[in-house]
């Protein structure tokens, strides 16, 4: 029996040290993928192996990939949409540094039918754990139309389902409920506190010197935070580190221009882009006008130096103002200043690690003078930020991303002085958020993937200021912290699950549950946002929002994967959220402390979300639809009932379609609905002193009117010589001329004494444009 049993054991020794050997025998096949012609790393390239199906990684965000092979000789498949597909035979006996270079595809006739309208791989709704998130194509971006001609990220994602555009012309938008500043905005990691020009016109991003930019509603992996409804990812070109080349383009009322190549051939390159309005140009030639200012420039620019095989670093910056003035008696500007310093480091075969020291600067000025009166009112807001990311591909099975963040933030809140009015000086408010995170993608089977993970935050007030405290308003404590030292300090936990479950060659199911913490909050009047909009910190009175997301998804592709059918549903609690009293003195040009004036309760917010695609062949385009509600609950407001949010629309409907004619001609043309925004308008009116004062009911109970507009383009683009290709695009805005209501505001009928009369405020009617780009 003895014998037996060692024999028993020697066996199933051998048979583990065996197993062990097997595993042992595995090697790392690991690298970039990058574009063949210009070197810029792609983000998300598929990596297959022939032989084994069930193996497929996909490259992060800054092109690295990594996957275990045993000993053998194999094929791998390297496929991202816009690249011919490659293959490449390797022999595994060891651990293989592997770089793979993609060409683009033709763009001649003979490939027009491989037009597609999103940058990830045909079947990535089915395959990926990641609910809620679009990737958007820049070059399919460049052909939609758009107001005043300017091809705007910000403007195209506001037409996928579960964003919602903020208002006629706005930058601002909405995801699944949330307000304005609920969504993190990042350019190169660095976040973007106004991402709009000219009040909402134009976007901060000018799409010649984008590579990515993919948005998240709600269920961002672990490595995002701070927001409570959605990531904006925006990343610059690296450089065209093979060859120079300039591009831009003339428009009506702006021009943009970038120039990018090589610093030491295909060890470091460099791009610079910039845009300017000129519609200040124009009003000079009206001598009633000739002094006023009315433009927006901004500038991007990055450097890369690869320093070995394994290191490389990265310096990219971005400067954005926009002036308007009316001679010397008003004049006001804003803008951004956003810095990053990335280091990326192959550690080993299997783990990458990220770098970055990130600034981030947005500030505001107003000057008004008359006669011998001045009045000065300015506010920012500043960040130092250091992340450190790791990624390890712990094996086929398994991507793991884990690191830290540290941001100091500096808000100075509006500081007045001048003759006008008493002058006023608000101490800066400094606190220190910080957030260790973990995520692992995991294929658990062949048809389930989980993504899961955790985020512990922290937000921490520091002194330097006096800090009061408010019950519904009304003062109950009062203490100065002084400088140095730590006040109230939040700790929150923020745990994230998603699932995807293949059910076939053709469909899936998601399920997805997210908390998010957010300590930042802006406070504004309006649904479209203005410059002057404040931040404020969370603080004694203020807490941090919390949101915690459940959604269940459904998708089917069809016809080979050339047309897709995404369906989501979610439901989204919202606690601590923010509203101003009835009847709030909301100026920020006065010294009261606007902390005062808030109301703090709950929110909720759900919906059904729907998005057909078409995503090859001459005609390609989407039809997005979104069926929502969105409210609060605060004591104070509406008799502690819930009422509609500003940012509610019960329906939102978006139509795109984009068709190549030929290699020279292609169209596009998109239709959009939807309801109108929350709004209060008055049910009463009495006279005062002689002047009408009017009364208002429910918190946001009324509607403006539904706002919809059909938009369409086109897009010549001419023979050319393989150094110089120049195109021309013609669109008009707005084709049939619906005035929607920007304002409607309430005023005495003077045809009719004792009514009321309601008077809308209409922006844009048609709006044609053209714009020359070029190329070379």
């Amino acid at each position: 029996m003895q014998t037996s049993f060692l024999k028993i054991t020697a066996a199933t020794a051998a048979l583990c040290f065996s197993t062990l050997a097997m595993a042992q025998q595995n090697y790392s096949v690991s690298g970039t993928v990058k574009d063949k012609k210009n070197g810029e790393l792609l983000i998300g390239v598929s990596v297959k192996v022939s032989e084994d199906p069930t193996i497929n990684v996909v490259a992060n965000e800054y092109g690295f990939y990594s996957l275990s092979l045993p000993e053998g000789n194999y094929t791998l498949i390297i496929s991202y949409p816009g690249y011919r597909d490659f293959e490449q035979q390797i022999k595994v006996d060891q651990n293989i540094k592997l770089d793979l270079p993609l060409l683009p595809a033709e763009t001649e006739a003979k490939a027009i039918d491989e037009v597609v309208i999103t940058g990830i791989k045909k079947d990535k709704n089915l395959t990926s754990a990641q609910m809620g998130a679009e990737t958007l194509s820049i070059k399919n971006i460049e052909k939609l139309p758009v107001l005043f001609g300017e091809k705007d990220v910000m403007k195209t994602i506001q037409l996928l389902p579960g964003i919602k555009s903020n208002g006629e012309g706005s930058s601002g938008f909405s995801v699944r409920g949330g307000a304005t500043d609920q969504n993190l905005i990042l350019l190169d990691e660095a976040p973007v506190y106004n991402a709009s020009h000219l009040l909402g016109f134009f976007s901060t991003f000018n799409s010649d010197a984008l590579k990515d930019a993919s948005i998240i509603k709600g269920n961002s992996p672990a490595q995002y935070g701070g927001r409570l409804s959605s990531v904006l990812d925006v990343k610059m070109k690296d450089g065209n580190n093979k060859d120079y080349n300039v591009n831009g383009g003339i428009g009506l009322i702006s021009s943009r221009l970038s120039v990018e190549g090589p610093i030491q051939k295909e060890k470091s390159s460099f791009i610079v882009s910039g845009r300017r309005t000129y519609a200040d140009l124009f009003l000079k030639t009206n001598k009633d006008y000739k002094d006023n200012k009315l433009y927006f420039y901004d500038l991007n620019l990055k450097a890369n130096y690869q320093i070995n095989e394994n290191n490389r670093i990265y310096l990219s910056g971005y400067f954005g103002r926009d002036v308007l003035g009316l001679g010397d008696t008003f004049n006001t500007d804003w803008g951004n200043t956003t810095a990053t310093l990335r280091w990326n480091s192959i550690i080993s075969s299997k783990l990458f690690s990220n770098t970055s020291f990130i600034y981030s600067n947005y500030d505001y000025k107003i000057s008004l003078k008359n006669d011998d009166t001045v009045f000065d009112l300015n506010s920012k807001i500043r960040d130092w930020n250091l992340k450190q990311d790791f990624t390890w591909f712990a094996g086929n099975k398994h991507s793991v991303r884990f690191g830290l963040q540290s941001i100091y933030h500096t808000l100075t809140p509006s500081s007045a002085s001048g003759t006008t009015v008493s002058s006023f000086t608000r101490n800066p408010r400094y606190s220190w958020e910080n957030a260790v995170y973990i995520n692992d993608d995991y294929k658990a089977t062949e048809k389930l993937t989980i993504n899961y993970g955790a985020r512990l935050s922290m937000f921490s007030v520091l002194g330097g200021d006096t800090f009061n405290t408010y019950e519904n308003g009304v003062l109950t404590d009062s203490q100065f912290l002084e400088k140095g030292k730590f006040g109230k300090t939040y700790v929150n936990i923020e745990p994230r699950i998603s699932a995807n479950y293949r059910i076939n060659e053709v469909s899936s199911v998601k399920g997805g549950y997210s908390r998010n913490t957010q300590n930042l909050h802006l406070l504004s009047n309006s649904n479209s946002g203005n410059p002057t909009d404040q931040w404020i910190g969370s603080s004694y009175t203020v807490k941090p929002e919390i949101a915690d997301q459940i959604s269940v998804g459904y998708s089917r592709n069809f016809n080979n994967n050339n047309y897709e059918l995404n369906a989501e549903v979610y439901y989204k609690d919202m606690k601590n959220q923010i509203d101003f009293k009835n009847g709030a003195q909301i100026g920020f040009d006065t010294g009261s402390d606007v902390e005062s004036e808030l109301l703090f309760g709950k929110g909720r917010a759900y919906g059904l979300e729907l998005i057909a695609k078409k995503k090859s062949g001459k005609l390609t385009g989407w039809i997005s639809y979104t069926l929502s509600k969105t409210e609060r609950k605060i004591n104070g407001i509406n008799n502690n009932e819930w009422y509609n949010a500003r940012m509610d629309k019960t329906h939102d409907l978006s139509i795109v379609a984009t068709y190549q004619l030929n290699p020279k001609w292609s169209f596009s043309g998109l239709f959009v609905y939807s309801t109108g925004n929350a709004v209060t308008f008055p049910t009463g009116k009495y006279e005062l002193n002689g002047q009408t004062i009017f009364q208002y009911s429910n918190r946001n109970a009324d509607r403006m009117p539904a706002y919809h507009r059909m938009d369409l383009s086109a897009t010549y683009e001419p023979s050319s010589n393989k150094r110089f290709r120049g195109s021309w695009t013609f669109g008009i805005y707005n084709l049939y001329g619906r005035e929607n209501a920007y304002t409607i505001n309430f005023e005495d009928n003077p045809d009719r004494p004792g009514t009321t009369r309601a008077m809308q405020t209409s922006l844009f009617r048609w709006v044609p444009n053209i714009t020359y780009n070029f190329k070379f």
